[in-house]
């Protein structure tokens, strides 16, 4: 069966052609004593690696470590031959560090405390008359290649391994926001099963923000919260929004994207959460919901419910403004906004004339005039409960389509 390729970048002779032969041979009886001194020091030096009472554990590093000093030696034996099945081997190395959630930085530093028991043992063998002098230059540089070449081999690895892992990781979270949020809601086990696989810890209510995402990537959020932005609108799953520091964490994450966050719900109530969000974020588009301020910010449905209770059905709305406010038609369009003004004002104040001319910065002689012309226009209907209550929303809602039309901000 033909040799694999040697990989792009890697002279797989390069300085070890430069060893004179036999060495390896002269060199492979110290391999164990070689091999149990680097175990040694491993464990004494590297925390993560101290664990004298777990033979399975300490025989795997035993293993390792021998089999990169008898690579090294068959690399020096044969320059020319496959450096890919030691690259595999501190592949899977890497691949196994990252997938038990370790960093290489303690691999690494083994490595390096492998080579310098090593060099310190060769220079031993020197000083004792056991090998020639002149191979210490090549052999150092031959061992540090060899060292080289297995990071590289295992970074890369751990690297591929991280980068898929946290793919995979991201799709089961995206996954559990459909499922936080699907209607009929999807059991508490499922939810519960998925957290697990997602890493998510379950918190006891959720919410859930509907985002108009701006070009580019995503916003960086905590990573307690969970995202899609690969939907339209993008979403976000707050857990436990009421608590400290959350909605502060909320605006500093989405700040200068368009967003709505949904009520405060259990968790297997988050499409109730989406669907509120979804139509608050809707409004905003429009003009009619924004902030707490006039700067904007992520908007809050629990800041808005009568807005959103008002303006959920546009065919709703102007089916009873057809039937409530049909007397202003019979007056000239400057004068018939006074005059719903005037309406509005008188309906939400308990008819109050001082207040409402307070509120209209008019003179109470002007709101009482205003008044006489709206009781001959609407009659008997604005002394009915039933009829005003309908007029007032009617009206209500005319002026918030007026002010988003106009762009004013208005909070009320």
């Amino acid at each position: 069966m033909p040799k694999r390729a040697a990989a792009v970048g890697v002279d797989t002779g390069g300085p070890f052609k430069a060893l004179p032969p036999g060495l390896p041979d002269r060199l492979r009886p110290y391999v164990p004593e070689i091999t149990e001194e680097v175990v040694r020091a491993i464990g004494t030096g590297i925390p993560e690696y101290a664990r004298p009472m777990d033979d399975t554990y300490m025989q795997a590093v035993n293993r390792g470590v021998d089999h990169a000093l008898r690579g090294l030696l068959e690399r020096m034996a044969q320059p020319d031959t496959d450096w890919e099945p030691v690259r595999e081997t501190y592949e899977r190395i890497g691949r196994g560090e990252a997938e038990e959630g370790r960093s290489l930085d303690s691999f690494q530093s083994a490595l390096r405390l492998g080579a310098r028991v090593t060099w310190r043992r060769v220079n031993a063998l020197v000083d004792g008359g056991l090998l020639p002098r002149h191979v210490l230059g090549a052999f150092g540089e031959a061992l540090f290649l060899h060292l080289d070449e297995m990071a590289a081999a295992a970074t890369a690895a751990y690297t591929e391994a991280r980068l898929h892992a946290a793919g995979e990781l991201q799709q089961r979270r995206a996954r559990l926001v459909d499922l936080l949020t699907a209607d009929p809601p999807a059991s508490a086990g499922a939810i519960a099963d998925l957290a697990h696989a997602a890493r998510w810890t379950m918190p006891r209510a959720v919410a859930v923000v509907a985002v108009d995402p701006g070009p580019g990537a995503g916003p960086i959020v905590p990573p307690e919260f969970l995202t899609r932005f690969d939907v339209q609108p993008a979403l976000l799953v707050v857990p436990d929004p009421e608590g400290p520091g959350r909605a502060r964490a909320v605006a500093g994450a989405l700040q200068g994207l368009r967003a709505a966050m949904g009520p405060t719900v259990a968790l297997n109530e988050g499409a109730r959460s989406l669907r509120w969000a979804t139509e608050a974020l809707d409004l905003v588009r429009r003009g009619v919901l924004s902030g707490t301020d006039p700067a904007g910010g992520v908007v809050r449905c629990q800041d808005h419910l009568p807005t959103l209770l008002l303006l959920r059905d546009d065919a709703l709305l102007d089916a009873m403004a057809e039937r409530r406010l049909r007397p202003l038609e019979q007056v000239r369009p400057p004068q018939r906004e006074r005059l719903a003004e005037t309406l509005l004002g008188w309906l939400q104040s308990g008819r109050g004339v001082a207040e409402v001319a307070a509120r209209l910065a008019v003179h109470p002689q002007t709101v009482r005039y205003r008044m006489r012309q709206l009781d001959e226009l609407f009659g008997e209907l604005l002394h009915d409960p039933a009829a005003r209550f309908e007029i007032q929303l009617a009206l209500r809602a005319r002026e918030l389509r007026r002010d988003a039309a106009a762009g004013v901000w208005s909070p009320r």
